[in-house]
């Protein structure tokens, strides 16, 4: 393979969600409306979990990072579809691409792990409640974040890395709003074998690993509140993790969906307009999921709105 920097090309069109101009205001103000919510609704749930001492608890830590995280997920390919469709340009430089690539796969990275760790944190509290002070000590928790930060930054600049040894010829079109990593692969004019298998790699070890110990993790939830006598009991104990498993559905849901079906019809477009789900509408509605759910959510957001709280 040849170097990254022996590329023929400087830059990329990407061509986003349609090539219509009479959708592209309408686009716009969608788009604009959806990552202004998502952006307010993710601050309101950190500023809550953190000037409420109530809310100092290791599943509501996780929380504010999942926040966090979709704040920054959403911001990695938002604001440049906004500005391209309002300059009316599909432009991106080859060094911003590789940035919103690295950025991309760093948060969707992190949006897995943490789903992952929260699933652990609602499993001990279920099936060990006794003990769930000790185990989920706050030393442990910000173990866990760090090591979820580390394994995805790693993923991150070592796929990164990957696509700046590969060589771009003249097809820089890419069907889709942001700088999409397999996307980016095809257009190559080398040779892509390291880069499909370390992409078919991470996908198996990192997101199935994840998956697999959410599985597990209510698996056993779900054991345990089998064994639960009292219906009062079992509606408890289910409510406690009832939002989380909500995000756990709509985020792999979504990009199972998309992915299962781009690898079925082949069709770049489809694929770029299904993948809005979990890159725009997941963050969107998880403030939502965990504030309309969740009662210590609502009494903390009622405080900080100065409503007064029942």
């Amino acid at each position: 393979m040849e170097p990254g920097n022996d590329t023929q090309i400087s830059e990329f069109l990407l061509l986003g969600l349609s090539k219509e101009p009479e959708l592209q205001p309408l686009i716009f103000w969608l788009f604009l409306s959806m990552y202004l919510i998502s952006v307010f609704g993710n601050l309101l749930i950190i500023l809550a979990v953190s000037s409420d001492s109530h809310l100092h608890m290791p599943m509501y830590f996780f929380l504010s990072n999942l926040s966090l995280v979709d704040i920054c997920f959403t911001s990695t390919t938002i604001p440049k579809m906004l500005w391209n469709t309002q300059t009316q340009s599909k432009v991106i430089t080859y060094a911003g691409c590789i940035t919103q690539m690295y950025f991309f796969l760093l948060f969707a990275g992190l949006d897995n792990f943490l789903l992952a760790v929260m699933a652990y944190d609602r499993f001990v509290a279920i099936c060990h409640p006794l003990h769930y002070t000790v185990i989920m000590k706050p030393t442990y928790c910000g173990l866990l974040v760090l090591v979820s930060w580390m394994m995805s930054t790693m993923n991150s600049i070592l796929q990164s890395l990957m696509v700046l040894w590969l060589s771009f010829c003249t097809e820089v079109e890419i069907s889709h709003f942001f700088c999409e990593i397999n996307l980016v692969v095809r257009l190559a004019c080398s040779d892509t074998f390291l880069n499909d298998m370390l992409m078919y790699f991470a996908a198996g070890l990192l997101g199935g690993a994840s998956l697999a110990g959410i599985l597990y993790s209510y698996s056993k939830i779900v054991s345990c509140i089998c064994g639960i006598s009292s219906a009062k009991g079992k509606y408890k104990a289910f409510s406690t993790c009832a939002s989380h498993l909500s995000i756990v559905s709509l985020f792999y849901c979504t990009s199972l969906g998309v992915y299962l079906s781009s690898a079925a019809t082949q069709n770049s477009h489809s694929s770029a307009v299904a993948s809005v789900m979990y890159t725009v509408v997941t963050p969107m509605l998880n403030p939502f999921i965990y504030s309309l759910r969740n009662r210590d959510i609502k009494r903390a957001l009622k405080r900080i709105s100065g409503v007064p709280v029942m």
